[in-house]
């Protein structure tokens, strides 16, 4: 780090704890606290001028991203692509705004993990409703999800047990709001997933999510999941090093399962919690991202 001082801003949601803990952190370190809320930037493409409420995103060091929005959707990408202004004003951006851009969109997650050869579930993705009837019928049940959601918002369970009417009818319905449908095998938890972080590429910690009750599908802890203490094999380390790696990210968390079929990786985050981070295994994430953000400047 050059500068003893940089001027490091906090890309989030104000009064949001994991937001405010990350500044909170910045703060400390830097003395100077910028939080910076996405929906109320504007970009000058004449001056090249990145203006968040009379502060110029230019200006600064480095801008450090923990949201962008509360729930995901097409326009969060247009926010990513503002970031890019910044970039171009030489102004650091944790994790680069590209970087970013290829994990908002689940399907592009799911192909990069593919191609890299991580065991993920069964998965099939299309806008044909006849295929993802056919795709429910073969996996008896499927997670539907769509392309852009975090902590299993707009996620819901299709079962084949039941009659092609009543399957066809749950299929369209999620088809309305989801035209490409992406669509998993419903696989048997042992009862916990797992929260993988890492800061730079360098493993930090395990943290396991538990559902509420024993036949819960759904571990986050927006549908009333809790935090657990977790220690993972090295394998399963391994595992979750190598689906991080492509992505380059300077934050993340990697959600992996165990199951009878061996261990299997359901996404890697754009931006990765601190909460569970803290809860769950007792890692500072925001302290340890902090740290990484500062070796790089």
């Amino acid at each position: 780090m050059t500068d003893p001082n940089p001027r490091i801003g906090v890309v989030g949601i104000p009064g949001k704890w994991s937001t405010e803990v990350l500044a909170d952190a910045i703060e400390a370190r830097t003395g100077f606290r910028a939080v910076i809320d996405l929906q109320h930037i504007s970009l000058d493409l004449t001056t090249g001028r990145l203006d968040h409420r009379g502060l110029d995103l230019g200006e600064l060091d480095a801008l450090v991203v923990k949201k962008i929005s509360a729930e995901y959707s097409p326009d969060s990408l247009d926010r990513l692509e503002l970031l890019r202004a910044a970039e171009a004003r030489g102004v650091r951006v944790f994790s680069g705004a590209e970087k970013m851009l290829r994990l908002i969109n689940r399907l592009s997650c799911t192909l990069t993990l593919r191609h890299a050869g991580i065991p993920m579930p069964e998965t099939v993705v299309t806008e044909d409703v006849d295929s993802a009837c056919e795709a429910v019928q073969r996996f008896g049940e499927a997670v539907f999800k769509p392309l852009f959601s975090t902590k299993a918002r707009g996620m819901c369970v299709i079962s084949a047990g039941q009659s092609p009417e009543a399957l066809r009818a749950e299929v369209e319905a999620f088809r309305r709001d989801n035209p490409m449908m992406y669509l998993q095998r419903k696989v048997e938890l042992p009862g916990r997933d797992l929260g993988m972080v890492f800061a730079g590429g360098r493993y930090l910690g395990t943290y396991a999510r538990v559902p509420q009750s024993g036949d819960s599908w759904n571990t986050t802890i927006h549908s009333g999941g809790r935090y657990e203490a977790y220690a993972p094999s090295e394998a399963l380390i391994d595992l979750a090093t190598r689906a991080q790696a492509p992505f380059g990210l300077d934050f993340t968390t990697v959600d992996v399962a165990e199951t009878p079929d061996g261990p299997i990786v359901f996404e890697v985050s754009a931006f990765g919690g601190f909460r569970g981070a803290l809860e769950g295994a007792g890692i500072d994430a925001a302290g340890a991202y902090l740290d990484h953000v500062l070796s790089e400047l």
